[in-house]
């Protein structure tokens, strides 16, 4: 089965072909970072109509490099959620019109789940599994008992981990985004700062970063006050050392109590290299997946993926978009089946 996939949740518009949830024929990102830097964040409308302008030549590459003609083409995937409305829209009208002018059926595909199965492009995703889902929108535990059967561990409490990033980074006077400078910095830095971890309930694998965001607030501004300089690198390093020992700590506890043969790191923030090190050193009993960087941030070929195990057990739904839910809609555990 080949599928054409579309990816325009946020402000990367994306297009794939891939074929039998495994092979990626193409992948095409045109990403608008450059110019969301200007603003410290990605504005909704200057990324909607970004995606306007670029997504036609990004279908016309996808379809040129795959090497294939349309009528090879099985079927059409979209993200449908979550994500910026506008942005979403563009992405699912170009593929709902793609998949009438040439007579495909159409499929609506999870932005989360999509993550998710980023993994299985170059591992083969094993059950049960367990899923670290970390981006700028979203901090997610998730347990996977087999293909599209997900429930939910824990999530954020009030800010995501990309988000926490970005906010710091601006307090300390970084450009956008704010992930990979903090990362960077963070390298060249010791943990001086020692900074809270919050853990919430030890029975609980929610996450809570607001926190820990307001902590670095109150250092920088007790700094200032007494004219005092703040060591950059040092509270970057300080700061990945709180989230990251949270982040791993509630990752290797849930995977000790189901028991699950794989652990995914998924999501943008999987690109983080301070998390890639620190989980790589301290998951040893089972084996870890974390796709390539370029299958970490937001891309088409995580959706075509998905949506192929989508098909087999769903088949398409031409009127996907009048019902159901856009946002993650997993069942989240209690603590009594814990």
């Amino acid at each position: 089965m080949i599928i054409l996939a579309v990816e325009s949740s946020c402000d990367e518009t994306s297009v794939a072909i891939v074929k039998d949830g495994k092979t990626v024929l193409s992948h095409v990102i045109l990403s608008q970072i450059d110019i969301h830097q200007a603003f410290g964040g990605v504005v909704p409308e200057i990324a909607s109509r970004n995606h306007v302008v670029h997504m036609t030549r990004v279908f016309d590459e996808a379809i040129k490099q795959a090497k294939i003609t349309t009528e090879a083409i099985d079927l059409v995937a979209v993200t449908k959620g979550p994500g910026l409305i506008g942005s979403l829209l563009v992405g699912i009208n170009a593929a709902t019109a793609f998949a009438f002018a040439h007579q495909k059926p159409l499929i609506g595909v999870n932005h989360l789940v999509g993550h998710i199965y980023a993994a299985n492009i170059e591992y083969e995703i094993q059950f049960p599994a367990l899923a670290l889902l970390v981006s700028g929108g979203h901090t997610e535990l998730l347990y996977i008992k087999d293909h599209l059967e997900i429930e939910m561990l824990g999530t954020t409490l009030d800010d995501a981990v990309g988000e926490a990033y970005d906010k710091v980074a601006r307090t300390l006077g970084l450009s956008y985004p704010g992930g990979p400078i903090i990362d960077k910095l963070a390298q060249e830095g010791e943990d001086t700062y020692h900074l809270p971890r919050v853990y919430l309930d030890k029975d609980r694998f929610d996450f809570s970063f607001s926190g820990l965001k307001s902590a670095v607030i109150n250092v920088v501004h007790n700094a200032n006050q007494k004219g005092e300089t703040i060591r950059v690198n040092d509270m970057c390093r300080s700061f990945q050392e709180s989230v990251l020992d949270v982040l791993v700590d509630k990752t290797k506890r849930a995977a000790e109590l189901l028991d699950v043969k794989q652990i995914i790191l998924a999501g943008g923030v999987a690109a983080n290299q301070g998390l890639r090190k620190r989980i790589q050193s301290e998951i040893k009993k089972r084996e870890l997946l974390i796709p390539s960087l370029i299958y970490c941030t937001d891309n088409a070929a995580m959706i075509g993926i998905a949506a192929y195990y989508q098909y087999q057990k769903e088949g398409a739904h031409p009127n996907y978009l009048l019902g159901g839910e856009s946002t993650i809609s997993f069942p989240k555990y209690t603590k009594d089946e814990l």
